[in-house]
């Protein structure tokens, strides 16, 4: 459902318990960019959705059986925003890039909220830069994104994990079940760690296998949401049968907040649909079990 309200007016699981920037913990950052969406358009009003829907989600977690708004939740306002007008592709890195930067030198646990996937180029760069050692992009989607370039920008949406192998940084992909020729090479050619979809759906053991194949310490979660199965999450840009379900994806990440120091994240490409919000919603629920698990294994509750 697509929402007028602004995004200054829709802070992160509501106006009841947000927090100051100076006092939060985590900081949502809204970036509502779109220009190169190749299929169905839309994901600049993801941010938006996201945001209006968090105001539904329980603060009480079952799995955990507390709440995890204490610990500070600050939501930015939106940068590149294309809704009001186009922006290039480097402006949006660039604002991006510096954005992430200021926040991690404040000290914030920053999860980026997308808007299309080539933003997560600005994020990765941000934590590349502040980081002295590697640290590894695990990536849940259900496309390789490992394109050079397509519809001739090195900046598509398509290959913004092409751009991640290009810094030097490992990756791990998980859900994949959609490339082209030249990433089947690529993948190949480098022996990157890939976890198809097709794979996962016959192996229980998946999970145990993926996390311990993460060789860094620290990781940056890019969660493309039609990495989920379509039946669960159907407003997305480019939806791809066979995707991963919510237990399973859920225990995966889990999991990898506990064995290792999960620096940042963001959550792209939703783009809702009209009188729907099943989409929104299960992304505003994974924003918030990110910030759960980040607060569980930091101690900050």
């Amino acid at each position: 459902m697509l929402t007028q309200t602004p995004i200054a007016e829709l802070p992160f699981l509501g106006d009841e318990v947000v927090a100051s920037y100076d006092t939060a913990r985590v900081v949502i950052l809204p970036i509502p960019y779109e220009a190169t969406t190749t299929y169905r358009k839309g994901c600049e009003h993801g941010p938006a959705a996201l945001l209006e829907a968090s105001h539904q989600v329980e603060y009480f977690d079952e799995e955990f059986d507390r709440e995890f708004w204490p610990v500070g939740i600050y939501t930015h306002e939106a940068i590149a925003d294309t809704r009001r007008g186009p922006v290039s592709a480097e402006e949006m890195l660039k604002q991006t890039q510096e954005t992430v930067a200021k926040l991690i030198a404040d000290g914030k646990f920053v999860i980026g909220l997308g808007g299309e996937h080539s933003i997560t180029t600005g994020l990765v760069e941000a934590y590349r830069q502040a980081n002295d050692e590697p640290f590894t992009v695990v990536q849940i989607d259900a496309h390789g994104d490992l394109r050079h370039e397509y519809e001739g920008s090195i900046h598509n949406h398509a290959c913004i994990m092409r751009r991640v192998v290009d810094m030097g940084l490992p990756t791990l992909q998980i859900g994949i079940r959609s490339i082209c020729k030249e990433e089947a090479d690529l993948i190949k050619e480098k022996n990157l760690k890939v976890f198809r979809a097709r794979e996962i759906a016959m192996n229980p053991g998946w999970i145990d296998e993926a996390v311990a194949s993460i060789a860094t310490q620290k990781v940056f979660f890019t969660i493309d949401l039609d990495g989920i199965d379509p039946t669960l999450m159907p407003g997305v840009g480019t939806p791809e049968p066979g995707g991963l379900h919510w237990y399973a994806m859920m225990t995966f990440i889990r999991k990898v907040f506990e064995a290792h120091d999960v620096i940042g994240a963001d959550v792209m490409e939703l783009a809702p649909i009209s009188d729907s919000v099943v989409s929104e919603f299960t992304a505003a629920k994974l924003v918030y079990k990110l910030i759960g698990y980040q607060a569980v294994v930091k101690g900050w509750l």
